[in-house]
């Protein structure tokens, strides 16, 4: 287990330290800490198994998965990823479906007298100034493939594209608005939601980009104890936490 902490701590840049425990490993995406870590406590309550998780860019994490890393549980912030593995042969395919959805929004920090609405051709550009955008990277992270999708729908992206502020993932990219050290950033709904420093100017049409949603499944190496917690999180008691933190329901 020593082994296992060091490697995913080393490799990952988790944002939570990883943790001891006889329970499952679950590598999940950035945006999800907060309600997953309260799922996590509600199964432990329920059945008295830890869950180890570790979050970061779901880029990040399916690679280390591909490289070997020992998760058990695999939830992607979209289904590129996923499918990755997939082809990969990595994940239990049975076990697949999609577990949450989100919104995408345009936040600055909660102090700020800037005032944008989302609309096709919008003068973010000019919003900018001298500054830039907090996002995480649009050629790896999910949340920032689906920021380049919204803004190339609205028209503006090339106007913005020089002016970015790239991120690891969508965490650290509400961590520059929060602090102040960028203007404006694009992030999930429920990221807004969580960060008292930083406010929402608006949600993105959901028809500027591909729907945000969350796919789950068991790898190759999963024990029963992880199809349990997996099983877990598909029943009210997860999904009542997640439903407060802002995230939605796939469509059937």
């Amino acid at each position: 287990m020593k082994f296992l902490i060091a490697f995913l701590a080393a490799a990952l840049g988790a944002v939570a330290p990883v943790r001891a425990a006889d329970g499952p490993v679950v590598f999940a995406a950035a945006s999800l800490k907060g309600p997953l870590d309260e799922a996590a406590a509600a199964f432990k309550a329920e059945t008295g198994t830890t869950v180890v998780i570790s979050y970061a860019g779901s880029n990040a994490l399916a690679k280390q998965i591909e490289q070997g890393a020992p998760a058990e549980i695999f939830i992607s912030a979209d289904e590129d990823w996923m499918d990755y593995l997939a082809e990969k042969s990595l994940i239990a395919e049975s076990s697949r479906h999609d577990l949450l959805a989100n919104e995408l929004a345009l936040i600055a920090p909660a102090g700020s007298t800037g005032a944008l609405t989302i609309a096709p051709g919008f003068d973010l550009a000019g919003a900018l100034g001298e500054g830039r955008r907090a996002v995480a990277d649009p050629d790896a992270v999910p949340a920032g493939k689906y920021a380049k999708q919204a803004l190339g729908a609205l028209g503006v992206w090339e106007a913005v594209e020089t002016k970015l502020a790239r991120t690891e993932n969508v965490r650290a990219a509400l961590a520059l608005v929060a602090s102040g050290e960028a203007p404006f950033g694009i992030v999930y709904a429920t990221d807004a939601l969580a960060e008292p420093k930083v406010k929402a100017l608006g949600a993105f049409p959901a028809g500027t980009h591909d729907p945000i949603l969350y796919p789950a499944a068991l790898t190759k190496s999963a024990t029963p104890e992880a199809a349990a917690f997996l099983a877990f999180l598909k029943g009210d008691t997860a999904g009542a936490i997640f439903a407060k933190a802002g995230f939605g329901k796939p469509a059937s």
